[in-house]
């Protein structure tokens, strides 16, 4: 329950949601927020050694931006960000910074540190706000901030090195929130919020919120999955068994999912979460948070273009095909974004990043108002024989397969998998797949295969020529044993932090490490670099 007056928290949040509704009418407001946005940064930098060492000002213009300023990739930024962390001054934001946030470290198993200054932090503050209530505007329930929200996340403990403290995302959180908010709304229990990612953290969440008028549950798709399991096995007892969330919390509303597209997760997720439990994405990352859901699901994710942040779009295909140091100039701003293109992210953060490639692709489905969908990794997408094929359509090729044959995917991994390297790289995808036991039809390799390679041919043109010209052979599917992923996990990706696992790459890691598991080859794959 609220510490605040029942009825005062619903009429400030039915306020606060009446205000935001106002301004998502403004039409055609988002490129008017950007160009504040980067005066804003313009005037900031003027103090910094970064801004001075570019050249950059009031002054500045967007075009003077994309001339001086080279895009960066988050590792770039590695020598400035140092510096921040011993203390100087002024180096990548005006001031010191105390506090830092490591980013995934999905594509290389490398978590890096990025500044989160006070800026920043307020960043998160506001942007995570409005994305909540996005979500009480499209449900109509401003008895959302009436209960408590429950983060399913990593430790949100700090590590202190030298005066310096940095964390996971999920630790910037609790010093974003609003002392009211950390006192009403968040959950678990800071004792527990520190612990590491793990059944024993999924367990004591369980038992300790198992009173609470908890009204929304947050986190990834896998680990809302898992506190849905041990929710139902702290409520089970004999016959009786929690069926879904909604039995232990009958005042459950919402359901926000961020890190990854839910993908093979949702009709698990659904179930769990019992009826009228609305699901609700948001968008976001190290480098901010980016868009939140506004709508229903299928109409994609409203740009958060007045939150602090500045945007720019590459296309993809560029990116693909260029050097990183020649392409800045080719990136276009929010007002000249198209629908139905693949771009790479790039934002100019409050933390002093200043054209960073985020490392993601998104398409845009419309622009007025701008929303827009994950895509997947830039560096992770199928390309190895000019498919240009991305996270988003592999996973949306398999349930749509798998819906087809009423077969249920537990996890899958997709690879590139080389016959031929010379005069042109040939070969086919190479798709590991392990499904739930107990299906009427029975799955096969081949059948998977067959279907999988129609359902990607019919939404898909570059795969559709690849495949025409020979270039992509039709795909292997390796249908592997219950509980070969969990293994790879135990194994090799259940560090903490690692929550967006790669369902594919352009490169055999994860395909060869859980060859090694399922030991299913009868021959190795020839290498890209010819080993």
């Amino acid at each position: 329950m609220t510490l605040a007056p029942r009825f005062l928290v619903k009429l400030i949040a039915s306020h606060r949601m009446r205000q935001l509704q106002k301004r998502l009418r403004v039409a055609d407001a988002g490129p008017a927020h950007q160009r504040r946005a980067f005066a804003a940064f313009m005037a900031a930098h003027a103090r910094t050694e970064f801004g001075r060492l570019h050249g950059l000002g009031p002054r500045t213009t967007y075009a003077d931006y994309r001339t001086q300023v080279p895009l960066r990739t988050p590792a770039e930024f590695a020598g400035w960000i140092e510096r921040m962390a011993a203390g100087a001054a002024d180096v990548l934001w005006p001031g010191r910074c105390r506090f830092f946030v490591y980013t995934a470290g999905t594509v290389d198993g490398t978590p890096k540190p990025l500044p989160a200054t006070p800026a920043m932090l307020a960043h998160y503050r506001g942007a995570l706000g409005d994305a909540l209530l996005l979500h009480a505007v499209h449900t109509g329930q401003p008895e959302l901030f009436l209960g408590r929200h429950l983060h399913a996340g990593t430790s949100t403990a700090l590590n202190e090195s030298g005066g310096a403290y940095a964390g996971y995302l999920d630790a910037m959180v609790p010093l974003a929130l609003s002392e009211w908010s950390e006192k009403n709304l968040y959950a678990p229990a800071p004792g527990i919020a520190r612990l590491t990612a793990g059944e024993e953290k999924m367990r004591a969440i369980a038992e300790q919120c198992a009173g609470a008028d908890v009204r929304l549950v947050a986190g990834t798709p896998a680990a809302l999955v898992a506190l849905i399991d041990a929710v139902r096995a702290h409520g089970s007892t004999g016959k009786q068994r929690v069926q879904h969330l909604r039995a232990v919390w009958p005042r459950l509303a919402g359901c926000v999912h961020t890190g990854s597209i839910l993908g093979i997760f949702g009709a698990e997720l659904r179930a769990g979460l019992g009826p009228d439990v609305a699901l609700h994405e948001i968008y976001a990352g190290a480098e901010g948070v980016y868009a939140a859901q506004d709508g229903d699901s299928g109409a994609g994710l409203r740009l958060l273009a007045d939150q602090g942040l500045f945007f720019e779009f590459l296309p993809l295909r560029e990116l693909a095909e260029g050097n990183l140091a020649a392409l800045g100039g080719r990136c276009v701003p929010l007002e000249e974004a198209q629908a139905d293109t693949d771009y790479a992210l790039v934002v100019t953060t409050p933390a002093g990043l200043c054209r960073c490639l985020v490392g993601d692709s998104v398409r845009f489905l419309s622009v007025k108002p701008p929303r827009l969908v994950f895509t997947g990794r830039t560096q992770l997408l199928l390309n190895s024989f000019g498919e240009h094929v991305t996270e988003r359509e592999v996973t949306a090729a398999l349930l749509a397969v798998c819906a087809r044959n009423d077969w249920t995917p537990v996890n899958f991994h997709v690879a590139p998998y080389f016959t031929r390297l010379v005069p042109r790289p040939q070969g086919a995808h190479e798709w590991w797949v392990e499904l739930r036991p107990g299906t009427v039809r029975t799955p096969t390799g081949p059948l998977l295969g067959a279907e999988l390679d129609a359902e990607l041919s019919r939404h898909h043109t570059d795969y559709t020529a690849r495949r025409a010209n020979g270039a992509l052979e039709p795909p292997l599917v390796r249908l592997v044993m219950p509980g070969t992923f969990s293994e790879w996990a135990r194994l090799h990706g259940a560090r903490e932090g690692t929550g967006k696992f790669a369902r594919c790459r352009s490169d055999r890691l994860v395909a060869d490490q859980l060859a090694g598991i399922a030991r299913f080859h009868t021959q190795p794959p020839f290498r890209a670099n010819g080993h």
